[in-house]
């Protein structure tokens, strides 16, 4: 009889009983960014088409085509001209959610590789929106492959959204690639064909590989939804330790990062925060959130950014 595999320690792989305790208690109503994006908060919001609906929106003056129906008398004989209501529908808007898990999110020095924290971020993130009338789905960019899902609102497909995010989060752990790992870029396209006009969209990645062809399908995504970028990162990839001479595996070779260097300590630290600097800017440009996120925080954080500034700032200072 062969023994069962020891499950990975705590931190290393999201396991479905976090994710589904991720839930927040009470009622999120998300947050709502800068610039041309007005809002990001959940739940249900009118529309801005015109119809038929439950709320009435004002009284115009009747045009040929209008549904006789909706014809206000009131106003018609009081004015002595017909007018029509118009009434504004509520519209459920779907969130979809891209959660990247491949091999450098495997990385973490605080409480849990960034991997599992951005499984934690997307969990958080999909239960406030169930929680407030959304359909959710999206994107999971794990090593082996992507995985689409279809926004849902029913708890049993909500939950098999959750489990997919614990599983992608072991996908191909501890071994070899077998092949190389899908782009950010393709699962971004992904995520643009799945989004519609008004589409809430979060992107939780460390956006790794970020090059001309995601910032293109990232601007493209952005014309058509409203993208919050949610940057993971790691204090230890923003500045080194401290002066000495550090060695580091990735469990088949050996390096030696020399931290008496300022040379090399500058360097170190700019590979980082130009990556951030690069989403940071690509966001502002095109209307888009973006929320800086670090290991070893509170991933229900993401619902107030403001909380979020000081991790970055802290590790700033370090690198100084």
């Amino acid at each position: 009889m062969t023994d069962r595999p020891a499950d990975p320690p705590y931190g290393l792989v999201a396991r479905l009983d976090e994710l589904i305790a991720a839930r927040p208690t009470g009622m999120a109503s998300g947050f709502a960014p800068s610039g041309t994006v007005r809002t990001h908060h959940h739940g249900g919001y009118k529309s801005a088409f015109r119809g038929r609906g439950m709320e009435f929106d004002e009284v115009r003056a009747y045009q040929p085509g209008d549904d006789i129906r909706t014809i206000d008398w009131r106003v018609t004989a009081r004015t002595g001209r017909t007018h029509t209501k118009l009434f504004q529908e509520e519209r459920e808007r779907p969130v979809l959610i891209l959660l990247d898990v491949r091999a450098s999110m495997r990385f973490g020095t605080r409480d849990t590789f960034k991997s599992v924290l951005a499984a934690r971020a997307a969990a958080v993130l999909t239960w406030v929106s169930v929680d407030n009338g959304d359909r959710v789905g999206g994107v999971i960019l794990a090593p082996s492959r992507i995985r689409s899902h279809r926004p849902e609102r029913s708890q049993g497909r909500i939950l098999g959204f959750i489990k997919a995010m614990a599983d992608a989060t072991a996908d191909r752990f501890g071994t070899e690639p077998a092949a190389p790992e899908p782009t950010l870029a393709d699962a971004l396209v992904r995520m643009r064909r799945a989004a519609r006009p008004g589409t809430l969209v979060f992107v939780i990645s460390d956006f790794r590989d970020l090059d001309t062809a995601t910032a293109r399908e990232l601007g493209r995504l952005s014309l058509q939804a409203q993208v919050s970028n949610l940057f993971v990162y790691d204090r230890l990839e923003a500045a080194m330790p401290g002066r000495g001479r550090y060695r580091l595996s990735d469990g088949a070779d050996v390096a030696v990062l020399d931290g008496d260097s300022k040379a090399a300590r500058d360097a170190y630290a700019q590979h980082l925060a130009g990556r951030r600097g690069a989403v940071e800017l690509l966001s502002r440009q095109r209307g888009m959130l973006f929320v800086p996120l670090q290991t070893g925080q509170d991933p229900a954080d993401i619902l107030h950014p403001e909380r979020l500034r000081h991790g970055w700032s802290a590790a700033r200072r370090t690198a100084a």
